[in-house]
């Protein structure tokens, strides 16, 4: 005889109400769906409750009772559906700021929403072929799955980015969508809770939300005007529009929703990899570059900091400023910008809070807070624009930066960066970058393209399991043909921002300078009494390589900071009509977090380091735009 399945009920909730004392509410739940045997996720916040949770038919009825009695949850309304097995493999219940991240002040469903769509509504406007904007809510592999006819979709990863996603839509499409009713909806309706009020805050003045979205239009309406089916955060996957289990899955790896065709493609092997996340044939790879590379051109013509703008700084305090006055902490941050300097500043009402009001400078600070220092209707310096794309996949993106170009946004340059460019580029999709290049090094760069790859890929260059292999034109011929450098580099910033040596005479700079090893190799001299030689980092400090042959005598050709005879020259960061540092991170080895084995990216060498002289080489790269 076959063995007997029980149902399981599946319940799916959600009310944004204030709620008290979470802590022990917390515990409470926790104790009771444990002797109740549910399975799921239970998520609180003082905004409200969102809980997906299944378990027997009188189980379930418990909890329900049990959150009906909490102050406040009293109308709360359950979604239900039935499945042959349990979709969960353990009980959470968790304290959060959010019931559902947004991230935008001022949101507060509990205090107000758009109005509500019944499902039937919107299906007889559907049937009737009302002008109407129908907006899906929810992550593009969502999307994949199935959604409403002619429905409008922001591409975006996480339900955080839709605020940047519709911002970043193109006037005349906000124009369009502003001119005719638009409904909202997600997957059970919560996240229109949020996303309604931010589109009447950004001027859609007609803006409904489905009401239980998709489920509820399912079990209301069926599929009518839906195209596929529904997903679903468990191990259901895919329910279709009668609320059946579907034969999808979820990749293990990249976490993307698998249809049968899709599972039945070489490229799927379960645990490890699927069409979306496994490599791409060179031939692909061209493709996808090419595409980046031309939205790179599109984005810095002209250069994006050409455009007058307020140039918004921040500065951290740490925990040595605590308790000191805001001035005085902003001299020992910034020690290379004298006091009459900043006290303009404040004058000038240009050093603000994190609200953007501006401050005093006596006010006493607090570690951890924020403080903006303000260039008004700032035009940033020109830098080289010619950024190449060296691999695209799920995980990484590898530039090859020209220079003079920034990577991140610091100093005189915000928006001629690296980072802002290519956040713009890959918007609403934030890049990070695992590891630094200087504004005037050329080379090899590795983004990771969510916070989870960069914790994985951070962790390796701390390690040092990164190699990590550069070329540099020096001036002079080392006698040897390996040498290294153990020289401690100074945790202090000198004066045009940068490192010095720690010297080992100087009891006081010894306990201050910071271990740092980099091991060079002689690979070719030439008739200008210059050579060209390998330099490999064991360490990750500030400006290493530079500071690290400064000190062994054999300055960088083209450095205008780390100067012969341990001199430090007048600016930092080169123009771009200078002739080039000839410094150039070649090449760069690390543990792919997709694949697990170790990868390469390397960059072609640039005209100076197979040029007989320097002279020859030293054309400012141009300016795109």
């Amino acid at each position: 005889m076959a063995a007997v399945t029980s149902e399981v009920i599946n319940l799916a909730a959600y009310k944004f109400a204030p709620l008290a004392d979470l802590q022990a509410l917390r515990e409470r739940l926790r104790i009771q769906c444990k002797l109740w045997k549910l399975r799921g996720t239970i998520l609180l916040s003082p905004e409200g409750i969102n809980l997906f949770v299944a378990g027997g038919r009188q189980e379930v009825d418990l909890l329900l009772a049990e959150l009906r009695a909490i102050p406040g949850l009293a109308g709360l309304e359950p979604k239900e559906s039935v499945s042959q097995g349990q979709p969960f493999n353990r009980m959470l219940v968790r304290l959060k700021r959010e019931i559902i991240a947004f991230g935008v002040p001022g949101i507060a469903p509990g205090v107000h929403t758009s109005p509500k769509l019944a499902p039937q509504e919107l299906k007889r406007w559907l049937d009737e072929g009302r002008p109407i904007t129908l907006l899906d809510t929810r992550n593009e592999y969502e999307v994949k799955l199935g959604t409403f006819k002619n429905a409008v979709t922001l591409g975006i990863d996480h339900f955080r980015d839709l605020p940047a996603a519709v911002e970043n839509l193109p006037d005349q499409v906000k124009h369009d969508l502003k001119q005719r009713p638009l409904v909202m909806f997600c997957t059970g309706g919560i996240r229109c809770e949020k996303a309604g009020p931010y589109m009447e805050q950004a001027g859609f003045a007609q803006v409904y939300q489905l009401d239980g979205g998709i489920l509820k239009y399912f079990d209301d309406c069926g599929g009518e005007h839906y195209d596929g089916e529904c997903f679903v955060f468990d191990q259901r996957v895919g329910l279709d529009p009668t609320l059946a289990v579907t034969g999808n899955a979820v990749c293990f790896r990249c976490l993307a929703p698998l249809t049968v065709a899709e599972q039945q493609d070489p490229r799927y092997v379960p645990e490890e990899s699927c069409p979306h996340c496994f490599l791409s044939d060179a031939e692909q790879m061209a493709q996808t570059l090419a595409k980046r590379e031309a939205a790179i051109r599109q984005v810095t013509t002209p250069l994006p900091g050409s455009v007058p703008h307020d140039n918004d700084r921040p500065l951290k305090i740490s925990t040595k400023h605590d308790g000191l006055p805001l001035l005085d902490a902003l001299r020992e941050i910034l020690p290379h910008l004298a006091r009459e300097y900043w006290q303009e500043r404040f004058d000038l009402r240009l050093v603000l809070n994190a609200s953007g009001q501006a401050v005093t400078a006596q006010q006493r600070v607090r570690s951890g807070e924020v403080y903006l220092h303000r260039t008004p209707a700032n035009i940033e310096p020109d830098v080289s624009a010619q950024v190449r794309l060296l691999h695209e996949d799920a995980a990484l993106v590898v530039v090859d930066k020209p220079a003079p170009l920034p990577l991140h946004p610091c100093g005189r340059f915000n928006r001629n960066s690296l980072e802002w460019i290519l956040n713009r580029v890959y918007a609403p999709q934030k890049l990070r970058p695992v590891h630094r290049l200087d504004a005037n090094t050329t080379g090899v760069v590795v983004f990771a393209r969510t916070r989870h790859f960069a914790s994985q890929l951070q962790p390796q260059f701390e390690a040092g399991a990164v190699e990590k292999h550069y070329l540099a034109r020096i001036q002079g011929r080392p006698s040897e043909s390996h040498f290294a450098c153990d020289a401690p580099i100074g945790v202090e910033t000198t004066e045009l921002g940068g490192r010095a040596i720690a010297e080992q005479g100087d009891e006081q700079g010894a306990k201050k300078g910071l271990i740092a090893r980099t091991e060079f190799r002689l690979l070719r001299e030439f008739s200008d009494g210059t050579s060209l030689v390998e330099a490999r980092p064991i360490t990750g400090r500030t400006n290493q390589i530079r500071v690290h042959l400064q000190h062994l005598g054999f300055p960088i050709c083209g450095e205008q900071a780390y100067l012969a005879n341990h001199q430090l020259g007048e600016t930092q960061t080169h123009r771009i009509t200078d002739p080039p540092l000839c410094l150039h991170a070649l090449r760069i080895s690390l543990v792919h977090p997709l694949t697990r084995e170790r990868v390469s990216f390397e960059s072609p060498a640039p005209a100076w380091a197979d040029t007989p002289s320097v002279a020859q080489a030293s054309r400012a790269p141009s300016v795109l735009g």
